[in-house]
């Protein structure tokens, strides 16, 4: 019994109706669909990214990113945060003028979609430093960062989810 009912026909159209939804549900609106929603509070309401949130509240960006914009926002995960080493993110939290730096080199001035991030190989971001873009089987790759999902709409601009935070050379 426990066989049919957890039999591979049966159990993946379950996950994959799941995962989809999940995704619909974080992403909201798409492309030409923009939310009522800023690219903080959009942020905020994922529940993905909480370090970025207290970084953005800890160098006073939090209004900036609530304002007109339009912002093009490469957001690390609480995951992609992880993967740095241990200690760093506490450090970087005392030293607010570097993490404000850090955090600026995600953005990109404008609302550059997934459409148009594949035409280009570079990016001049906020931090006045440009990021490298490249476009390969696996998708969009930005510096060493993996975006994970692209085009998640905001009234203020667009967010794409990265893998890894950017870090300045």
């Amino acid at each position: 019994m426990l066989t049919t009912i957890f039999s591979p026909k049966r159990i993946l159209p379950v996950i994959f109706t799941s995962l989809m939804f999940s995704v619909l549900l974080f992403a909201g609106d798409h492309k030409g669909n923009d939310s009522k929603k800023d690219i903080v509070t959009i942020a905020l309401e994922s529940g993905q990214f909480n370090t970025l949130a207290k970084a953005l509240t800890e160098t006073g960006l939090v209004e900036a990113f609530q304002g007109d914009g339009p912002f093009t926002v490469f957001a690390p995960t609480d995951e992609a945060f992880s993967k740095l080493p241990e200690g760093t993110i506490e450090s970087l939290l005392n030293d607010k003028e570097t993490l404000k730096s850090i955090l600026l080199y995600h953005v990109v001035s404008g609302k550059v979609t997934s459409d148009q991030v594949v035409k280009l190989n570079k990016a001049e971001t906020l931090s006045g430093k440009n990021i490298s873009i490249k476009t390969n089987d696996d998708g969009v790759v930005i510096n060493n960062s993996k975006v994970i999902t692209a085009d998640v709409m905001a009234k203020n601009g667009v967010i794409h989810i990265i893998d890894t935070v950017l870090i300045p050379e």
